[in-house]
């Protein structure tokens, strides 16, 4: 007899059975409820894999008795997709229930290149009459910069492994099963808020004639910048959180932008004053790296950027509970700006050595050619980059609205 996956067996039904999520319940709940009366008409859950964001949507439809039709973006990898697939179910009423959620789950799935995918995706959310809730691991890759201008986005955190070890507990009451407090503590924390990988590797354990057999291996996973910041905000300073940013995906300018912004949302006082003096040794290692190119220096701008603000803390004291943080503003806005700049003037360099002209030439003229510098074809003679296609397909939208 084929034995039941718990993950989808004790997956929770209703808002109540959710765990450690208190804020992205709520969100969730209010705007299902408001629909079509929210200020935006998507939803974007995002966070690492296994906190419960899929799970949120289903549990959304069983709270609000709604029918509900689920997209996976690897398989609306173009316009023509998109159009055939999810345009009539945005367009389609519910014929069974009372009303109908649309869930396009993993939109990481849809590239920049994916001939108009994402782009496509933005202008059906505008005209929807049905709730629409999107799933993501990281809503903050740059690409999805025009989606959560029409988007409201809610993170779900990783859930504490406390959490996880209360969820491994009931599941195992409710098998009339039996393992040790040291292996479900062990289970608990190795899966680094990953709820259903917990569940899977219980269920490893409980099928084993010794369940303290089971081997183990701790999560590698990529970590989104807000759980770095609360360990740098929140954590005691030591010496892992000089490698703490390795698991970022994003280049540390961008994440100094972060730190930046939020370091007055949990320092305050002499704290504060620490913290701003730390980050502006950064700075000055990061003007001498660019301007002597002593790349040796980068080791520095990294330890004052995570251990440096850590140890700004006041020691005596624990920073505990939720902060929500928030993305840089204005200085993210120069620093994208210089780098859409950047990509300019790189894709005009391509262009110029393709038709044997100047590159201010090249750039004088770029106006007049961008057009046809977004044909695939074009496109694929001239080399261009996933960002540089990114950057001509946003001018172009731009330019159309």
């Amino acid at each position: 007899m084929k034995q039941t996956n718990w993950t989808e067996k004790y997956r929770p039904r209703f808002f109540s059975d959710v765990k450690d999520q208190d804020l992205a319940v709520q969100k969730v709940r209010d705007f299902v409820k408001n629909f079509p009366k929210t200020v935006k008409k998507a939803l974007v859950l995002h966070g690492p894999p296994g906190v419960g964001k899929t799970t949120l949507a289903y549990v959304a439809k069983n709270e609000t008795n709604s029918e509900i039709f689920e997209l996976n973006a690897s398989d609306l990898r173009n316009k023509e997709k998109m159009n055939s697939i999810l345009k009539p179910a945005i367009e389609q009423k519910s014929l069974m229930k009372e009303q109908k959620i649309i869930l396009v789950d993993e939109v990481d799935g849809i590239s920049v290149v994916d001939r108009g995918g994402l782009l496509e995706l933005m202008r059906l959310i505008e005209y929807s009459t049905h709730p629409i809730i999107i799933t993501a691991n990281d809503i903050w890759n740059k690409k999805f910069s025009d989606l959560r201008r029409k988007t409201e986005s809610v993170q779900l955190k990783e859930v504490d492994f406390q959490s996880i070890k209360e969820i491994l507990i009931g599941i195992l009451r409710n098998e009339r099963k039996f393992i040790s407090n040291d292996v479900l503590t062990n289970i608990s924390i190795k899966a680094r808020g990953d709820v259903r990988a917990a569940i899977n590797d219980l269920q490893t354990a409980s099928s084993l004639p010794d369940p303290s057999k089971v081997l183990i291996d701790e999560r590698n996973k990529e970590m989104d910048i807000f759980t770095a910041l609360k360990m740098i905000f929140k954590g005691k300073p030591n010496n892992a959180l000089l490698s703490l940013y390795d698991s970022v995906n994003k280049p540390l300018d961008e994440i100094m932008l972060w730190v930046e912004e939020n370091i007055p949302l949990e320092y305050h006082g002499e704290e504060l004053v620490k913290a701003y003096d730390a980050l502006s040794k950064v700075d000055i290692f990061k003007r001498r790296i660019y301007r002597q190119q002593y790349w040796r220096f980068l080791v520095y701008e990294n330890a004052f950027l995570s251990y440096g603000i850590s140890s700004s803390k006041n020691p005596n004291e624990t920073k505990s509970g939720f902060t929500s943080y928030k993305k840089p503003t204005r200085i993210l806005k120069m620093w994208l700006n210089n780098r859409r700049t950047e990509k300019k003037k790189s894709i005009a360099k391509k262009y110029a050595r393709y038709v044997h002209i100047g590159e201010k030439r090249a750039l004088y003229e770029f106006a007049t050619v961008k057009a046809f510098l977004t044909k695939p074809e074009i496109q694929k003679e001239l080399k261009l980059t996933e960002d540089e296609i990114e950057y001509l397909g946003k001018e172009t939208l731009s330019n159309k609205i």
